[in-house]
């Protein structure tokens, strides 16, 4: 027999498995705007990188019997971006709608397994109906044994979620174990009950998209990271969101050549207004401080009075948080706290160092927040970056108050260096409401008599306040922050600093882990 014979079913029956579920349900996948599972993985691999595991894998389902799901619906295995090794599965929607069956999660689980021990990051494609319901409770069971590694693999390596399609019920709950999410616009959903079921429960009416769609998990619920226009730009995002992050927790990031070298930049002297009452885009001040202005912001539309993401300090990955005057004054809320903590434990985990931009009056005072435990939440803020170990660069831009400004990670939280502009304001409230306090009965007293001089008589003391409190001279006097600077030293201040504390040891009292306010 030739050797072209003796492979010649062999690959025939290689070729009808990579079919799928075979070409007109692959017209229909394409019809839907979205790729099918071979075409994610080929757009985000190196091309010829990709190893498939598992491919001859089958269903022992005996309410199945006589169906074939090719790879039980689920593409697993290895390849490259960019020359780095990186595991991935995909669900195959046209086999079985992609839902998950016993022998479907048994190849995810051995792929995070091999992960773990390999100390390789970890994309999923999640475009699947849930668990295969003809398989009952084995296919429960592999949903938690999925959940389990996603869990064991948490901090470990990366892992990073893409929805690319419906994501429902316990299918919903790997992605949010996972470190980061990319959503799909227009062709994904993601929810716990769907629409049918909200409408027999509550009769309410809602459509796939509002419930949860791209926009309502990226600016409401605050479920994902960041959101693609499709299949295509989902990919490219992780690429770039990998880029930021080493393999392992046991690795730091890799630096990348910088051009135009550490030149200071006086267009960065204006960014900020002298008026304290003005608002203005952070984000103007990071893009002239970071390696080429270029910046990925996450969650940019959940809580966007804090500005989180990755970017690069002299070719060095760092993680940003920083407050947004243009919303809610850049005060803390439930949600800001939430968002940031969280991101502050993403860089913690895989050695990202943290820079922390500050402009914020306090956290944000109501009923509302008082009752949603703004107290638990803001607490989450000064757990996460106290326990974290990385290099922590703080600057304060302008204010600073209270609760608030401890913590945006002043060095009372860790922070191994504070840099302040001088137009930085410190103090354990505002100049407005510390008059108002302090002189009180003064004030009290010159409004019964005459409103105007009352009037006069608060701008004198809140002057007076600004001038011997609320400015960074008192803060230096003190050793809370290291040093006043110009803003067009800020970029290189902190690039030399980084490179000091890239070695940075600290050592920790030994613990199980500690007991973060949830």
């Amino acid at each position: 027999m030739s050797p072209d014979n003796r492979f010649d079913g062999l690959d025939k029956l290689r070729a009808r498995l990579e079919a799928g579920g075979g070409a007109e349900k692959i017209e229909q996948q394409h019809a839907r705007g979205k790729l099918t599972a071979r075409e994610r993985l080929a757009a985000l691999f190196d091309p010829d990188s990709f190893i498939e595991y598992g491919l001859w894998v089958k269903h022992r389902s005996a309410e199945l019997a006589g169906k074939e799901f090719p790879a039980d619906g689920v593409i697993t295995g290895k390849g490259e971006i960019e020359g780095r090794p990186v595991f991935a599965f995909s669900q195959d929607f046209t086999v079985g709608g992609g839902a998950v069956g016993e022998r479907h999660a048994q190849k995810i689980v051995e792929l995070l397994n091999t992960a773990l021990k390999c100390g390789i990051p970890v994309v999923g494609f999640n475009d699947g109906g849930g668990a295969r319901i003809q398989e009952g409770v084995e296919a429960l069971s592999g949903y938690g044994r999925i959940f389990y590694h996603n869990t064991l693999l948490s901090g470990v390596v990366p892992q990073i979620s893409v929805i690319a399609g419906p994501c429902a019920g316990g299918a919903a709950y790997s992605p949010a174990l996972t470190d980061f999410l990319v959503m799909v616009e227009g062709t994904a959903h993601m929810f716990i009950a769907g629409p049918e079921v909200i409408r027999a429960a509550t009769g309410e009416t809602i459509s796939d998209e509002a419930l949860g769609g791209a926009a309502a998990h990226a600016s409401i619920a605050g479920n994902v990271h960041l959101t693609g226009r499709d299949d295509y730009d989902a990919v490219a995002l992780v690429k770039r969101l990998i880029s930021f992050l080493p393999q392992n927790n046991l690795e730091s990031p890799t630096d990348v050549p910088f051009p135009g070298g550490v030149v200071d930049d006086p267009a960065i002297d204006e960014v900020v207004p002298e008026d304290p009452r003005q608002a203005y885009d952070v984000r103007d001040v990071l893009a002239r401080v970071v390696d080429g202005a270029d910046f990925l912001e996450l969650m940019p539309g959940f809580a966007p009075n804090i500005v989180t993401g990755f970017a690069r300090l002299g070719g060095m990955a760092v993680g940003i948080v920083a407050n947004q005057p243009l919303v809610l004054a850049g005060s803390l809320d439930i949600n800001a706290s939430d968002k940031a903590a969280r991101f502050i434990r993403s860089c913690n985990v895989y050695n990202v160092p943290l820079v922390t931009f500050v402009d914020v009056p306090g956290f944000l005072p109501g009923v509302a927040q008082e009752h949603g435990g703004i107290i638990r939440h803001g607490a989450k803020m000064l757990f996460a970056y106290s326990a974290s170990t990385v290099p922590k660069l703080t600057v304060i831009l302008r204010k600073a108050y209270g609760g608030a400004y401890l913590a945006m990670c002043s060095k009372d939280l860790g922070a191994e260096s504070v840099l302040a502009w001088p137009t930085a304001e410190i103090a354990v409230m505002g100049p407005e409401g510390a008059a108002g306090v302090l002189h009180r009965k003064a004030l009290k007293a010159a409004r019964e008599k005459d409103p105007k001089a009352a009037a006069a008589l608060l701008a004198e003391k809140v002057a007076e306040y600004r001038r011997t409190h609320a400015n960074p001279f008192r803060a230096a006097e003190g050793l809370h922050i290291d040093d006043i600077i110009r803003p067009a030293w800020t970029r290189r201040l902190l690039i030399e600093r980084l490179g000091i504390l890239r070695n940075k040891r600290e050592l920790r009292p030994a613990k199980k882990h500690g007991n973060m306010p949830l």
